[in-house]
């Protein structure tokens, strides 16, 4: 059962976990634009709704990761309320030739511009200029780029360059790779929702499946995952739905196959609470596709949360 760490962040991983009730956040124009197109993993999350879900807070506080709270102190300090004034959050990983993986992130909400720039400009911090965009420095080694009025680029300053040059046509952005545009609006209705490409959906069923892995099987067909897509949601208990896109059917079905293998492997040392988790967890091929359902009420996944596989799997 992997219901957690399918991020390539701790940023992301938070962001994936905390969410609650809400509508479809689906990326507005200004954050996909700067998405580059050799993308690792995508993650939309409904930021508004954070505090509506008692088990969505108390996941906050265990998991919270410093580079988080940095961020979140970097915008009171500009005049950005997290709380009142950021309605979406988006984290894309991306893949560079020479720099490795990269990450930003877009928040979008509410906020005034104009308010806060004029708050910089009192505290005398001056941005650096990279072509026509403005790069403000931030807390915590970040730096802050306004995509438009109410949507902010953020990240370390190298990654937030390249998510420049990619709104700017110097690199081809995300509506170019047609496999992950493909799975995206499969899943951007959904309250939250992420696509992975193809090696990163496979080393998270590598680490999904554990000893199961280890046979052939999985060695032949991992090179078949073209990508994986998810849904979470928090209405009414947690609802987390993971679909692997393969080349074809057999694929499909042989990874099923091993899943519920390892499941079963799992289940052998699995606490009560760990049991009752993977007796909510469906396996299903369906053509091309593998299906992952996982469903609990609050109190059954705040059980979870203390046991050891949900500690392994969060870090």
């Amino acid at each position: 059962m992997k219901l957690v760490k399918l991020g390539v962040s701790s940023i992301a991983l938070l962001a994936m976990l905390c969410a609650g009730v809400a509508n479809a956040m689906p990326l507005n124009s200004s954050a996909r634009a700067v998405v580059p197109a050799d993308l690792q993993q995508l993650i939309s999350v409904d930021y508004r709704a954070l505090k509506d879900s008692p088990t969505a807070m108390q996941l906050k506080q265990q998991l919270l990761p410093d580079n988080l709270k940095q961020f979140e102190e970097a915008l009171k300090g500009v005049g950005i309320d997290p709380s009142k004034d950021i309605d979406s959050l988006a984290f894309a990983a991306f893949r560079t030739e020479k720099q490795g993986i990269k990450s930003i992130g877009v928040a979008a909400g509410p906020f005034s511009m104009k308010i806060v720039l004029k708050k910089l400009t009192l505290a005398k911090i001056k941005p650096t200029k990279y072509r026509l965009a403005n790069i403000y420095p931030m807390d915590g080694g970040m730096v802050m780029v306004f995509l438009d009025d109410s949507t902010l680029l953020f990240g370390e300053i190298s990654a937030v360059k390249l998510a420049l040059d990619t709104r700017d046509g110097q690199i081809l952005g995300l509506d170019t790779n047609s496999t992950m545009s493909d799975m995206m609006s499969d899943v951007d209705a959904g309250p939250v929702w992420s696509i992975l490409d193809q090696q990163g959906t496979q080393n998270v069923m590598r680490s999904a499946l554990g000893d199961a892995a280890k046979v052939a099987d999985y060695d032949t067909i991992k090179k078949r995952f073209l990508g994986a897509r998810y849904t979470l949601s928090f209405s009414g208990g947690v609802s987390f739905d993971l679909t692997v896109v393969t080349s074809d059917d057999i694929s499909a079905a042989t990874l099923s196959s091993l899943v519920k293998a390892g499941l079963l492997y799992k289940k052998m040392s699995a606490t009560a609470a760990e049991k009752i988790a993977m007796d909510q967890t469906s396996v299903d091929s369906d053509g091309d596709d593998v299906n992952f359902h996982f469903k609990s009420s609050d109190q059954q996944f705040q059980s979870l949360m203390h046991s050891e596989l949900f500690a392994a799997v969060s870090h």
